[in-house]
């Protein structure tokens, strides 16, 4: 009873009415008294007629009167009114193309075209835009790995030593870049002596991995120039990576929605991969038997094995790129990010084709 009157008096009390309690007076609900109906869904009593108070029922009507004036004001409503989520602003969808497509377009199209007249004026000069852009890409790597990793690579070795493993790979083949390398490496040993213990393993092990994803691969791009169908040769190489790439892009946009491999490049599909073998195997059959003398068949064997390799340098791009945490590994390039993220697949590839062209098409 005690327990009545007092969840009573904090009913009486919400309404700000302070009446005398009434010795046995039922509440609304209890037996013998009807329940006071409510507004659905606003907790609310609903309107009751004020009737004159009676002996023995003035709480009860006074309580009927008192939600009566709630009910007038409907205060759920007003809550419900309160608390109406606000209607978000729409976001722009982002590109499925995943970048500003006519800045991509236009970078590529200028890089393509300082390819192209290199090599049909004076090919060496292939070689020199190779050096450069090596150079650039060894700059960008060194310094994410220093920013995000605190990782420091002997960037005097690396530069000297990667700009000799792509010169002495003009006039010396293989011989002059893998000795280059080693040169490299020592020199890398050596810069870092004086730094101490701690952190050297580090520190080596990412120096020497920069001098060999970098210049000692550009190094077999730089050895396509030489020989005499040297133009054919590079164009065989630079038409299969721009055919995988491109075949691949264009078929992930339009129809992609098998991821490859989430967990390291969630926009690669499956779909894409098979834009990528078209793109390529075509490209190299062309290639092959048009420019360079060579079969239908090669060309085919060297595209797949061109869309390999540039999957596979994606793929590790991306890789480092997630464990660094970066998205680019540059700015450089309005649409691409940097250097280093436009040689993800043309170094590894570099190998291939030259190690391809020289068994099917020999000098």
């Amino acid at each position: 009873m005690a327990q009545v009157s007092e969840e009573r008096e904090d009913r009486v009390d919400a309404t700000g009415a302070h009446p005398a309690a009434t010795p046995g007076t039922p509440e609304p609900g209890d037996a013998g008294t009807p329940a006071t109906p409510e507004f659905p869904g606003t907790g609310t009593a609903a309107e009751t007629p004020v009737v004159p108070e009676t002996s023995g029922t003035g709480e009860a009507v006074r309580l009927s009167a008192a939600g009566a004036a709630e009910a007038t004001s409907v205060p759920g409503a007003e809550v419900a009114q309160e608390t109406k989520p606000e209607s978000k602003p729409e976001t722009k969808k982002a590109s499925k193309a995943g970048r500003n497509l006519p800045a991509a377009i236009g970078v590529a199209l200028l890089l393509g075209a300082a390819i192209i007249v290199s090599l049909l004026t004076v090919r060496y000069l292939f070689i020199g835009i190779i050096a450069i852009a090596i150079a650039v890409g060894t700059f960008e790597f060194a310094g994410v790995l220093r920013r995000v990793a605190d990782i420091r690579v002997a960037m005097i070795p690396v530069l000297v030593g990667g700009q000799a493993m792509i010169w002495l790979a003009w006039p010396f083949g293989r011989e002059g870049a893998l000795t280059a390398f080693v040169l490299t490496v020592l020199a890398c040993l050596l810069w870092r002596l004086p730094g101490g213990a701690k952190g050297y393993l580090r520190d080596i092990s990412a120096s020497t991995f920069a001098a060999a994803y970098l210049p000692l691969f550009g190094a077999f791009a730089a050895m396509l120039v030489p020989p005499s169908d040297g133009v054919g040769r590079v164009l065989a190489f630079l038409i299969g990576v721009v055919a995988s790439d491109t075949g691949g892009y264009i078929a992930g946009v339009l129809g992609g929605k098998h991821p490859m491999a989430p967990a390291i490049s969630p926009k690669k599909t499956w779909e894409g991969f098979a834009g990528s073998v078209i793109g390529g195997v075509v490209a190299g059959a062309l290639t092959l038997s048009l420019l360079l003398d060579g079969h239908v068949w090669q060309g085919v064997i060297f595209g797949v094995a061109i869309v390999l390799t540039a999957t596979l340098g994606d793929l590790v791009e991306s890789l480092i790129k997630r464990d660094l945490g970066v998205k680019d590994m540059g700015t450089l390039l309005p649409g691409h990010g940097g250097i280093m993220d436009r040689l993800d697949s043309l170094l590894p590839s570099a190998v291939v084709s030259w190690l391809l062209l020289s068994a099917f098409v020999p000098v």
